[in-house]
């Protein structure tokens, strides 16, 4: 390997490491009275929803440069409404220097909400992960990896490509996905699967075109 090479390795690494370590976070809490939480995942790499351990939300940011006025919220209809708001990325150093950063996560979030609440994100490309949140719960996204774990209420999920995780217990099932792959148990089923019973109360849907599916009910 040759010197110009190594050394380009080594600023790839060098700069990679600079930007990682450049990561902060700042962390917003509120009271609210409203049982439905509305946030907009725009901007954001990776999300994570947590039960709360008292009656505050909380959200915590972690990005390059957070501060308060990045994380929005205002109540609206009746609705907690969140969203995040950051200045368009500009630079102007080395082309080498772009290639890097735009392959960096930039900004990530972690909700904590009170239980019983529902809460629904909307988004375009983005992970959540909902570590078994005890409330209703809504995704609407364009893509993205979905670690639900367990679901404790009802849960309606749409989404056009990426994976789901979810784990369910006594719960009304209905799941579509047109190319994707639907696995329940290490049972393959094709576009659809369905379960129902009256007597149960939940509910938990997904309907998607190429979503790969992964439920366990065991």
């Amino acid at each position: 390997m040759s010197v110009k090479v190594q050394s380009r390795i080594l600023l790839f690494f060098l700069l990679v490491s600079v930007v990682a370590f450049s990561q902060k976070k700042v962390i917003q809490k509120f009271q609210s009275q409203l049982n439905e939480i509305e946030i907009s995942t725009i901007g954001l790499d990776d999300f994570v929803l947590e039960n709360s351990d008292s009656e505050f939300i909380e959200i915590t940011l972690i990005a390059e440069n957070p501060n308060k006025q990045h994380i929005i919220f205002k109540e609206e209809y009746k609705v907690v409404k969140i969203e995040f708001s950051f200045d368009n990325f500009k630079s102007e150093e080395t082309v080498f220097r772009k290639y890097i950063t735009k392959r960096l996560k930039r900004a990530n979030a972690i909700i904590k909400v009170p239980k019983g609440k529902k809460v629904t994100f909307f988004g375009e490309s983005i992970n959540i992960e909902s570590k078994s949140y005890a409330g209703s719960l809504a995704i609407f996204i364009e893509k993205g990896i979905l670690k639900l774990h367990d679901i404790k209420e009802d849960a309606e999920i749409k989404l056009y490509a990426g994976n789901v995780y979810a784990n369910l217990k006594k719960t009304n099932t209905k799941v579509i996905s047109t190319l994707g792959k639907i696995k329940v148990d290490d049972v393959l089923f094709t576009k659809k699967y369905e379960k129902f019973d009256k007597k149960l109360s939940n509910k938990f849907s997904i309907n998607s075109i190429k979503a790969n599916i992964f439920l366990t009910t065991e």
